[in-house]
């Protein structure tokens, strides 16, 4: 899987790429990161990549020549989605995150910045995203979230591939069970008895039931 990244702070994923599971993946050659900075494709001596809206408004929007320039520049993979991070996208869910690692080879993200893009760019994308109900300065921590989300169901990136398969919201509107480690008992705080019983068929009922009735922490 090879994720591309249109951004004006190219530095931005520098942590993030040398870290943990991201960089393990890219070291087997399983992932593969490009980062392309936007200020590159601007054709004028200042490098600009944002100008004033038309018709007036708060803030500056990226300017659409530069932004079809890098696109245009960036090698496509025939399975390829060319995705727009912006608030006003469709939410990513797991369930995005696995229609991608299965139907693509190749992510090309659009980090916005100020208060957006030129509209225009939408002729050159494939789809508009956003990881959730609120607005971030930009698009590079949303371009993170989903492709550490993706990348990590990429087969081979996570070692024990079967802990994928009972992971939270990998089936719709379900949290998965609650797990214990040693010490059997913290400070009075038991680990329910059932876990500690050998029966791997009252375990596995266990789990399912609290699957289903497990909700996320406030």
């Amino acid at each position: 899987m090879q994720f591309d990244i249109i951004t004006i702070f190219p530095k931005f994923f520098d942590s993030f790429l040398l870290e943990s599971l991201m960089k393990k993946a890219q070291d087997k050659k399983i992932l593969t990161f490009r980062i392309h900075d936007l200020r590159v494709h601007a054709k004028d001596k200042h490098k600009t990549v944002d100008d004033k809206p038309y018709g007036g408004g708060a803030g500056m929007l990226l300017k659409i020549e530069p932004l079809a320039r890098a696109l245009k520049n960036i090698k496509r993979k025939k399975r390829c989605r060319v995705i727009l991070l912006t608030p006003s996208g469709k939410q990513f869910t797991q369930k995005k995150a696995q229609d991608y690692a299965k139907k693509y080879d190749q992510l090309i993200f659009l980090c916005g910045r100020y208060e957006g893009f030129d509209a225009r760019i939408k002729k050159y994308i494939d789809e508009e995203l956003s990881i959730g109900p609120y607005v971030l300065n930009g698009g590079e921590v949303a371009a993170m979230a989903i492709c550490e989300a993706v990348g990590r169901l990429v087969p081979g990136v996570v070692g024990n591939a079967s802990s994928l398969n009972e992971e939270s919201h990998t089936t719709p509107d379900s949290i998965e069970y609650p797990q214990y480690t040693r010490p059997e008992n913290f400070k009075g705080l038991k680990v329910p008895g059932v876990l500690l019983s050998g029966d791997h068929k009252k375990i596995s009922e266990w789990k399912a039931k609290h699957t289903q009735k497990r909700k996320p922490l406030r």
